[in-house]
This record gives structure tokens, sequence and C-alpha cells, in this order.
């Protein structure tokens, strides 16, 4: 097969590992800290996870473990989109299994959570493996949304590991495929099926964290990626000195893609969904707000500029988020009623005769396109689909006609043109950072030690990221004590706590404090592109955010 030179490059990188991980792996061991609960919802999880509740907090250490070098087989899962690096990650569990092994297999189930229930799995070997080291994508075995919640795909699993002889299996996932994870885990554990689970974190969105899980995968490299495009955009913008560029990042739930952009690149507007949640922004005064920034600069002549838009803006929006919300109890609890509707006349009318006084007044103040987006076929958890919200192309419209209006009363002199854009799929595949590299590969490596020590129910975790790779923490925490409880589908679920954007935060401070002066002035940066061979302060820096938010520690 004929690859690039840069392929070929990156199949010769070694990535680099925490200096615990650097030793021989017969020589490390789990040390137990302090039994780790969640911070809300206690008794509730408590009584839904009654095997896997409490456990402790785990890290490697220097030592002796029994189990490590016992021949065993592993099943692992890529679990829901894609983020770069994953394919470091069964790269690292591979490595590991086979220096504490080499008889021990891993079998890669494609296709997601899909491939366990249909036995449709593909074991690894150092040949097959070889050439997705290092590279972006999923495509070693694929991914899949499909969930993994009930007792019949339990017993399956729990079948199809028993044909295979796997005893233990390693999910790669965002926040809903860990806490699946961790429900198949309990199920095991109940059941006595002798197999483990043990999760891997991985999200560009960059809300599955906490502090012992720093960072989820993929983010570093995504917001580089997303880095440059809007670097390359600005220099666009102040070259033609024309357009107005409003770009929508991905993410859904937290604004932490758009903030890393802005302190990477300096735009004139940076929108953050949790500012305007917790300051009920509704979203006439969101449009204020950019068409006071656009007047400005174009009262000075500087006809052009750069809003960064989170993907998840929209369920943020007080009045809309409202919206959403009866919106998807509605539609959950009278989806066949729904379906059987033959237009949007009728979907418009019958959402119309069932919302409140206020969303339906929120509701018919939308464009129709909009409208029409969000009554659009749910997610798998049940929820709209906010990525096809084209809310740029929403602020647009609605900026557009308020600045037509303050020309006619003399409040604005200059002239607005516009582009949109949407960033997501770009940054989802990309060639990993060496960051990402490192920290999958590194992911990966500890899972098996994890998994390798008896231990089920827990997700890898590598610390103290900001420092060079050799003085990071490896480890290990129960997923339930990153869990609460949330509205799904109309009833309460046990599922892992997104983390948003602190607005108390270094990272949303550093925003705040330049804000004023990046709206009026042009101060763009250049990120560029992604660089692997250099000095570390050009190939292997973490982002801006995760920098600011280990500074005092």
């Amino acid at each position: 097969m004929k690859v690039s030179a840069l392929q070929k490059a990156r199949y010769a990188y070694n990535p680099k590992l925490p200096a615990v991980l650097q030793q021989d792996i017969h020589t490390i061991a789990p040390a137990a800290g302090e039994p780790a609960e969640p911070a809300v919802d206690r008794e509730a999880l408590k009584a839904l996870f009654p095997n896997t509740y409490g456990m402790p907090a785990i890290s490697f250490v220097p030592g002796k473990s029994e189990e490590i070098s016992r021949r065993r087989n592993v099943g692992v899962i890529l679990s829901g989109g894609q983020a770069p690096g994953g394919h470091n990650v069964i790269a690292g569990l591979f490595d590991a299994l086979k220096h504490a092994n080499p008889e021990s297999k891993l079998f890669g189930f494609k296709g997601g959570p899909s491939g366990i229930l249909n036995n449709d799995a593909v074991e690894i070997t150092e040949t097959y493996l070889d050439p997705f080291r290092n590279t972006g994508g999923f495509d070693i075995i694929g991914s899949g949304r499909t969930k993994l919640e009930s007792e019949d795909q339990f017993e399956v699993c729990a079948e199809v590991c028993r044909k295979r002889d796997i005893t233990a299996l390693v999910v790669i996932g965002g926040d809903d495929s860990n806490t699946n994870a961790a429900v198949l885990a309990e199920y095991f554990a109940a059941n006595n099926s002798g197999i483990s689970v043990i999760g891997a974190p991985k999200t560009i969105d960059g809300d599955l964290k906490n502090a012992a899980i720093e960072v989820s995968f993929g983010f570093d490299t995504a917001t580089k990626t997303y880095a440059e495009l809007i670097g390359n955009i600005a220099r666009d913008a102040n070259s033609a000195k024309k357009y107005w560029h409003f770009i929508k990042l991905m993410g859904r739930s937290a604004s932490h893609i758009a903030l890393e952009c802005a302190l990477q690149t300096r735009p004139n507007i940076t929108l953050i969904s949790e500012e305007v949640e917790e300051n009920q922004t509704t979203l006439n005064e969101i449009v204020d707000y950019i068409c006071s920034i656009i007047a400005e600069r174009g009262n000075r002549g500087s006809n052009f500029g750069l809003v960064l838009v989170p993907e998840g803006l929209i369920e943020f929006i007080p009045e809309i988020k409202i919206l959403i919300s009866e919106l998807n109890d509605l539609m959950a609890g009278h989806a066949e009623e729904f379906s059987q509707l033959e237009d949007f006349t009728a979907e418009a009318a019958w959402i119309g005769a069932h919302l409140t006084a206020e969303s339906k007044s929120a509701f018919t103040t939308l464009p129709e396109a909009i409208q029409r987006q969000l009554l659009m076929d749910r997610d798998p958890h049940g929820n709209v689909q906010v990525s096809r919200i084209e809310t740029e192309k929403l602020l647009i419209e609605m900026v557009d006609n308020r600045l037509k209006e303050w020309k006619a009363d003399g409040r604005f002199s200059g002239s607005f043109s516009y582009q949109n854009h949407f960033f997501g799929y770009e940054g989802r595949c990309a060639f990993p950072s060496n960051f990402d590299a490192d920290y999958c590969y590194s992911l990966g490596y500890n899972a098996y030690l994890l998994l390798g020590s008896g231990l089920t129910g827990y997700i890898s975790s590598i610390a103290n990221l900001a420092a060079p790779a050799g003085e990071w923490k490896a480890g290990g925490i129960p997923v339930t004590m990153m869990m609460n409880l949330e509205q799904r589908h109309g009833s309460k679920k046990p599922v892992i706590k997104k983390a948003l954007v602190e607005l108390d935060g270094e990272p949303f401070k550093a925003l705040a404090a330049n804000r004023e002066t990046w709206a009026k002035d042009t101060c763009y940066t250049f990120p560029g592109a992604i660089q692997y061979y250099g000095p570390a302060e050009v190939c292997d820096q973490p982002t801006i955010t995760l920098t600011l938010e280990q500074q005092n520690r």
C-alpha cells in the first residue's frame, strides 16, 4: 500500500511514556488510595452499582504484581465519534499485553459496540497494527454508537467473551460510552462473569475530565487543527478586509473547544455557552452584543472580523434551552404519534398545541429552517442533534437584520458582509499531535495494567499532563466516581457528569481579561499547522487550557 511521506515518518515515532510505565512491566504494581465517590447522588448510585461503587483510586508504583503476566485474551471496542489518537490507545494496550505475556491475544470488535453483539472481531497482531500507529482515525476496527444498556445485550457480551476466552474488555469512548462500560462492569461483577471492563477517556469536546482525568484524548489535536484553520481565515480576513466570518466549532455540551481556539487565535468575538447560561443572556441580547462590536469596528473602518460560536450554544440560551427540553420530553413520550404526522406544517401545529405558552412563543419566533432542524430525528440518547442546527446562520440572519435597522437609525456607518463555516469533522481524524500520540499510548498501556491487576469498572488515568511525559502519573479511578443522575428519555439515568467551562477557571479568566481589546483591535495570532519535529516548545506543548489549569498546582 502506498503511503505519504508523513505516514511513513509517523510509523517510526516512539511515543513517550510516564517514568513508571517505562520500567519492566513485571515490576509495576497498583497502589490503592482513598475510596472515590461522586460529588452528588451518592446513595442512588451506590444502590445502582453495589459491586463497583466506592472503589479506591489507583496509582501505579514500582512493585511486583503476580497477575500481570498471566496469559489472557482481551477485547477492545472503539465507541462513539472519532478522536485523534485512538489507534495509539490500542497500540499501547497491545504492547503492554505482549510485554506481559507474548502468548496473550488482543481482539478488536468491529464497528463499535455492535461488533461484540454480533461476535464480529479481528485478532490484532503486530503486522495488523503497525500501519495504524501514530495515525488518526478509528479505521483500524471502526467505531459505532450502539448503546450497551440492556441485560439481554450484557448477556450476549458475556457469551461472546466466553466463546473467545476473553477475560477483559477495554472500551475507548466518551462519557456515554464509559457510562455504558460501567454498567456492563457492574453486570459482569454481579453475575460472577469473570470479565473485567476498563475505559479510556475519549472526546475532542474536552468535557470528559476531572481532577484525575485532566483532559480527554483528541482535544489537543482537534483544537490545534481548528486553530490552524481559524488562523488562516483570520489572515484572509485581515487581508481582504471585507468579511465577518462566523465559525461554528464542535462542542455540544461544553465550550472548551471554542475557548481553547480563542486563546490560540484571539478572534474578535467568542461566545461561551456556559457564560450565556450563567448570565441568562437571551438570543436578542447575544445579537445586540455581536452587533455592537461589528458597529464599533465598522464605524472605525474595520468591516471584517471573526466570531467563534460553540456548537451547543443554542441549548444554553435560556428560552431556547427550555424549548429544547420540552421538545425532547414531548418527542420521547409521544414518539409514535409524532412519527405519523404527514409534513412539517402538521408537526409544527402539533408541537404548538403541546408546548407551554413561553416555549411556543420562542419556537414561533425562530426562522422556519431552525424550527425544522429542532424537530429532526433525535440522537441515540433522545436529544436534539445540535450539530445539525445551523446556529451560525441563525446569528448571521438576525445580526444582518439588526444592523440594517441600526444603519437606518444612524447607529452604524460601516458595511456587513459575511461568510459562515463549521469546523467539526476536519479535526476528528487528524494525525495526532505528539501530545495526543504520547497520551493515548500511555492510556492504552496503563489500561492493560489496570485489567492485568484484576481491576474492573475503572477508567485509565494519566495525570500531571502539563509536565513533560516522563513526569506524568499513571493510575485509574472508578467510573462511578464521575457519575450523577440526569434526565434521559423522560427518566433519571446514571451518566458521567460532563465537565463544562468553569467561569472562575483560569482559561476563561484569560479570555475575559483580553476580549475587550481583541474585540476592538485586530490582534489575531496564527498558530500554523501542527508540528511533529523540532524543539519541544513547538512540538510537544499541551493546550493553553491545560497549561493554565495546572499553572498553580
